[in-house]
């Protein structure tokens, strides 16, 4: 019985020791951004496009105030409801003592300053795909930004879904590198790609997920259920979204749909922001959503 307990108490320090290191943060190096240098007008239409305030801002905030980015807003979801931080450059209670590298982890690794994990509500599963130089153009941007004081809130994640190591096996399974769509596009086709599987995380809603929380890429844009658990987020798959791509580009830019009718829901917000975004921006979305397999 004493050589049992001796045999299974080395395979739980083994296992645990094989658990620490599979689920270790995996940042970027430092070399992964250096001799970046960002342009905070070009970082604009990144922050745009990424839909930044849209998430960040305080709820309700209207005009000029989708600028102060000092968080606050509640996003419900099966494992919890996600509290959106502050990330205005406020030194204590912002990202204003970031450094572009910090900004790049969190972003494409979703990997924080202190080297923990981000919880996935966070899009870097999207983000991974967005070009270093867009990240460093969108902090030249967000630099730029007022401060806000509003201190982060903490998420209302129970156990065990608040264990942030186990993250770490969550990115094993569902962090990936490759596009979704990897077909030989036209170069309007890949800007399209960029905005809508890296810049605009489209496929956080629009794509169902599995059991634990990753993206169905096989299922891609087809559709799911709202994590609110209220209505349905539409698939918009060449199978159900057969607008034409002018009429695609139009909607982006004014949130009228061809029969007349408007946006509405959190959907409002997206087309408020790239109606900032140029005319070919829009047609580049409409032209890779035109390239997308078409699922029923």
């Amino acid at each position: 019985m004493r050589r049992l307990l001796t045999i299974l108490a080395l395979l739980a320090v083994l296992g645990f020791a094989i658990f620490w290191v599979v689920t270790a943060p995996r940042p970027l190096p430092a070399s992964a951004v250096a001799g970046l240098a960002g342009d905070a007008q070009r970082g604009e239409a990144v922050f745009w496009a990424g839909g930044c305030a849209s998430c960040h801002a305080a709820p309700e905030a209207k005009g000029d105030a989708v600028l102060v980015l000092g968080g606050g807003q509640r996003f419900p979801s099966p494992f919890g409801t996600f509290l959106a931080p502050n990330i205005s450059p406020d030194p204590d209670h912002g990202i204003g003592g970031w450094s572009l590298l910090d900004l790049a982890n969190a972003m494409t690794r979703g990997v924080s300053p202190k080297g923990q994990h981000y919880f996935p509500a966070f899009p870097y599963a999207s983000f991974i795909h967005a070009e270093l130089q867009d990240v460093a153009d969108l902090k030249a941007f967000l630099d730029t930004l007022p401060a806000s004081a509003s201190p982060s809130l903490p998420h209302e994640v129970p156990f065990p879904f608040n264990i942030r190591r186990s993250l770490g096996g969550w990115k094993l399974l569902f962090l990936r590198e490759p596009w979704v769509i990897t077909d030989a596009l036209t170069p309007a086709e890949q800007r399209g790609r960029t905005l809508v599987e890296a810049l605009g995380h489209c496929g956080e809603c629009h794509t169902p997920r599995n059991l634990l929380g990753g993206m169905d890429r096989s299922r891609w844009l087809a559709g799911a259920p709202d994590p609110s658990g209220k209505g349905i987020i539409p698939n918009i798959t060449p199978a159900k979204l057969n607008w034409t791509g002018a009429e695609i580009a139009a909607y982006l830019a004014t949130g009228f749909t061809p029969e007349f009718d408007s946006v509405g829901g959190h959907m409002a917000k997206v087309v408020d922001n790239f109606a900032r975004l140029p005319q070919a921006d829009r047609e580049a979305v409409a032209a890779y959503l035109k390239r997308v397999p078409a699922i029923p």
